[in-house]
């Protein structure tokens, strides 16, 4: 499956804004939910650790909406030289996803043009632990 329209629609999202020391839109993300609706959402560094990722922006966005499972998302970023790169959500946002809706672990995450995977195989210890035996 080619992802690059998802991706080249996250790249448009990309605001960067540096205030001081931080740097605020330089993360852009989409989701896709099971309803077809795309929201969007960038990452704001704060010097605080109050800040979030560009996928909450993109989760929030979507639960004010009345949405609760995702389909697919996609997270970008420009190096210095313009380059774009799709960055795989990290393990905070991997939780939070799961956390909306148990079924979002069936959201495929993109990890490129020609990858992507389930958000289960990203959280491959999800499931509550049976209790100890014994």
């Amino acid at each position: 499956m080619d992802h690059s329209q998802l991706i080249t629609e996250a790249l448009s999202a990309l605001r960067p804004h540096r205030a001081g020391d931080r740097l605020f839109g330089d993360v852009a993300s989409v989701l896709v939910t099971e309803a077809g609706h795309h929201y969007r959402g960038v990452c704001i560094d704060t010097p605080c650790g109050t800040g979030f990722c560009a996928e909450h922006a993109a989760v929030a966005a979507m639960v004010t909406a009345g949405e609760y499972r995702i389909a697919e998302i996609v997270a970008v970023w420009r190096d210095e030289a313009g380059r774009p790169h799709v960055l795989p959500p990290c393990g905070r946002c991997r939780e939070f996803l799961r956390r909306i809706d148990d079924a979002n672990l069936d959201t495929r995450v993109v990890l490129g043009r020609t990858r992507s995977a389930p958000l289960r195989d990203l959280l491959p210890a999800h499931a509550w632990p049976e209790p100890l035996e014994g």
